[in-house]
C-alpha cells in the first residue's frame, strides 16, 4: 500500500481577532499605560495636593507679621507739626515737598516683592514640581500675608490720633504721621510675585514630562497561499 499523497494540513494560525486582543489601553497588542488607569478626582494625589496646599497658605499668610514688622521699621516717617489757632489745635505737613508718603508705599510694595520670591523658592525648594494647588496657595496666601502686615503696619506704628501726639509733642514740635498705605495696588505684590517666580522655577527646573512613544505596529500574517492578513 502507498501512503496518501495529500500534503498535511498547514499549521493553524489565528485569526486578526485572536492575534491581537484588545488591551485595556484601546490599541489591540499594546499594554495599558499605568496612567491609563481610572483614578478619580479625590483619588490620594489630589487629597495630599490639597492638604499641602492649605500649609503653604497658612505659612506664607503669618509670614505676613515679619512683612509688617519690617515696614514699620524701615518706612520713613512722615513729618507732621502741630499749631493752636483761634484756640484750636490744627496738624499739617511739616514738609509739603517731602515724598515720605510715597516711601512708605514704594518700602512696602519692596519688602513685599522680595517675601513673594523668598516663599516661591521656599515652596519650590519644598515640592521641587509646581500644580494648580500650589499656585493658588502661593497667591492666596501672599495675599492674607500682605493684608496681614498692612493691618498690623497702622497697629504698630505711630499712632492714629495725630491731635492727641500733636498736643503730647507740643506746639511747633514734628512728630510722624501714623503709617497709611496709600496705593493699595501694593498688597498685590506679594502674590504676583510668588505666582511669577514660582511658574518660572517650575519652567526652568521643574520635572519634564516623558516623551510619547509611538504604538508599535502589529505584524502582518501571510497565509500559505500568499496572501496577506
Amino acid at each position: 500500500m502507498t501512503a496518501p499523497l495529500t500534503p498535511p494540513p498547514p499549521p493553524h494560525e489565528p485569526s486578526a481577532h485572536q492575534a491581537w486582543p484588545p488591551s485595556p489601553g484601546g490599541y489591540p497588542g499594546v499594554a495599558a499605560a499605568p496612567h491609563d488607569a481610572v483614578h478619580g478626582q479625590d483619588g490620594p494625589g489630589m487629597k495630599t495636593e490639597l492638604r499641602e496646599a492649605a500649609v503653604i497658605t497658612g505659612v506664607v499668610a503669618l509670614a505676613g507679621v515679619a512683612l509688617g514688622l519690617l515696614w514699620v521699621w524701615l518706612a520713613p516717617r512722615v513729618p507732621l507739626v502741630g499749631d493752636v489757632v483761634d484756640g484750636n489745635w490744627v496738624v499739617y505737613f511739616s514738609d509739603t515737598e517731602g515724598e515720605q508718603a510715597v516711601g512708605v508705599d514704594g518700602t512696602f510694595t519692596l519688602l513685599a516683592v522680595a517675601c513673594g520670591l523668598v516663599s516661591a523658592v521656599a515652596v519650590f525648594a519644598w515640592r521641587r514640581r509646581g500644580g494648580v494647588p500650589l499656585v493658588v496657595a502661593l497667591t492666596v496666601g501672599g495675599l492674607l500675608g500682605s493684608v496681614l502686615a498692612w493691618r498690623l503696619g497702622m497697629w504698630f506704628g505711630p499712632s492714629s490720633d495725630v491731635l492727641a501726639q500733636a498736643k503730647a509733642a507740643g506746639k511747633g514740635v514734628t512728630f510722624a504721621a501714623p503709617l497709611r498705605l496709600g496705593a493699595k495696588g501694593a498688597l498685590l505684590a506679594w502674590p504676583l510675585s510668588a505666582l511669577l517666580v514660582h511658574l518660572g522655577l517650575t519652567a526652568l527646573f521643574g520635572p519634564r514630562d516623558p516623551e510619547p512613544h509611538a504604538f508599535p505596529e502589529p505584524p502582518v500574517h501571510q497565509d500559505p497561499n500568499g496572501l496577506q492578513k
